[in-house]
Parts: C-alpha cells; structure tokens; sequence
C-alpha cells in the first residue's frame, strides 16, 4: 500500500513532468484540489476515480486532518492512491503533513514535484526571479497566517531593496502585506506583478506597485489563483500594459 503526492503544476498541463504523467496513469483514484484543471485529470488513468478535496480560501471545506484520513483509509484498501496538488506538494502545499501522517500510519510516500507557482508564473509573465541588476534574492512566502490576516515574518529583512519577494495566496491579505513592507521601509513605488491564472488560457497580468496593491487586488477573482511577484523584477514582466504602466510611473 502507498500514496503519491503529485505536483500538477501551476496548471498549463504541457508543465507536468513524465514522473507525475505516469503516476497518475497508475492510480486508482486520484484525491484533487480545486486548483488542478480539467485538463491534467483527464491525464490519469480511465478508470480512475476522482474525488474533489480542494480547499478556498474563506471558505469552509474539507479539513486537513480529514484529508490525511481519507488517504490513509484509501491506502489500507490496498489501492494506488494519488494525491494531486496544484504546484509542488512540499511549496506551500502541505504535502508535509500529509506525509507524516501517512508515515505514522506505516504507509509507504512517494514525492513527485511540480513546477511551483513562481517558478511557472515567472516564466509565463516573463518577470525573472532574479537578474543581476535588479535581484540578488528571492524568497517565497504564504499571504496568509493560519490564524488568518498577514503572517508574522521578518519584514524588515523581506523590505532589502534588490530582493524579489513572492507571496503566494496573498491577493486576500494585499493591505496587510503592503502594509508590512511599508512599514519596514520599502518604497511604495517598487514594482508589483500580480498574475491570476498564471501559465493558463486566461492568464492576467496587473501591473502595480506597492502602495497601490489593495486597490489593485480588489478587482481579482477571489476563485482564481493570483500570485504576487514584489520587487524590482516585476517591472521585466513581458507585458505591454505593464511596460504602459511603469513607464508613466518614472515619469511621474
């Protein structure tokens, strides 16, 4: 008995590596979240079944501690159980919790990264995570506290100018995580790049800059995934509404 934690990517299927394609052509029911599209669970094997444990934001749904459960009870029945993710399952995707509670019921875990959000949101924007004049470093950070609200984190390191912060899920709490690198001493006029559906179809880009980012964010679709690339980089993004928007900004 075993369960594969799959990352599906931030979900252009064309992303999926072989590793996770041929997992999911062996499983025998395949536990998803809401960020997966159609198109990759159509990849799994034809007789596969399907069951939805996706979680939004805001909403109420089906508990971490009931996920583990289900996987394990899956598991004992002896079937090839995959638990597929938006991203990468160890980035932001509680693929840790799952393992250990899969470890402490003595079933066998196997991880197959994803291409994580950043990483495909990057290179669908065109925004480099860094560059040697505008970045030294980056750094992924959740939007978003268990308890709700901003997570407690070191702004004052996460405000260095020539580093690119990325918040993931952080669309929501935008005022919150403004305002916490205002308050450390990040300029206001730094660039920000948010990106709903990245690597997707319906892929958008918003161009912004930090002591406008609440107002920018408040026109997102809350069921859309929206990423925040922060920092001098966003202003690379191969967009022409971006490139419209920050040059008028310098101007100003």
């Amino acid at each position: 008995m075993s369960v594969s934690l799959v990352g599906a990517g931030p979900g252009d299927p064309e992303l999926l590596t072989l590793r996770a394609l041929r997992t999911l052509q062996r499983a025998d029911i395949v536990l998803y979240d809401r960020l997966v599209p159609k198109c990759i669970l159509e990849l799994a094997r034809r007789d596969a079944t399907f069951e939805d444990v996706g979680k939004v934001q805001g909403r109420k749904g089906m508990e971490q501690a009931a996920i583990n459960a289900r996987l394990v009870e899956l598991a004992q029945r002896g079937l090839h159980v995959v638990r597929l993710k938006g991203g990468d399952p160890f980035v932001f995707g509680r693929g840790g919790e799952e393992r250990d509670a899969l470890r402490e019921a003595g079933i066998e875990t196997f991880v197959v990264p994803g291409v994580t959000a950043a990483l495909g949101c990057a290179a669908a924007s065109g925004a480099p995570l860094t560059h040697r004049d505008h970045a030294q470093a980056v750094t992924f950070v959740t939007g978003h506290a268990r308890s709700g609200g901003a997570p407690e984190l070191d702004w004052a390191a996460l405000a260095a100018p020539k580093h690119t912060l990325v918040v993931y899920m952080g669309a929501a709490n935008a005022p919150g995580v403004a305002a916490k690198l205002l308050a450390a001493g990040r300029d206001g006029a730094i660039p920000v790049l948010i990106v709903e559906n990245g690597t997707r179809p319906d892929q958008r880009l918003i161009a912004s800059r930090l002591d406008a980012l609440a107002r920018d964010c408040a026109i997102l679709d809350p069921d859309k995934p929206a990423l925040l690339i922060i920092g001098e980089v966003a202003a690379l993004a191969d967009s022409a509404q971006a490139a419209e928007y920050w040059a008028k900004a310098s101007a100003a």
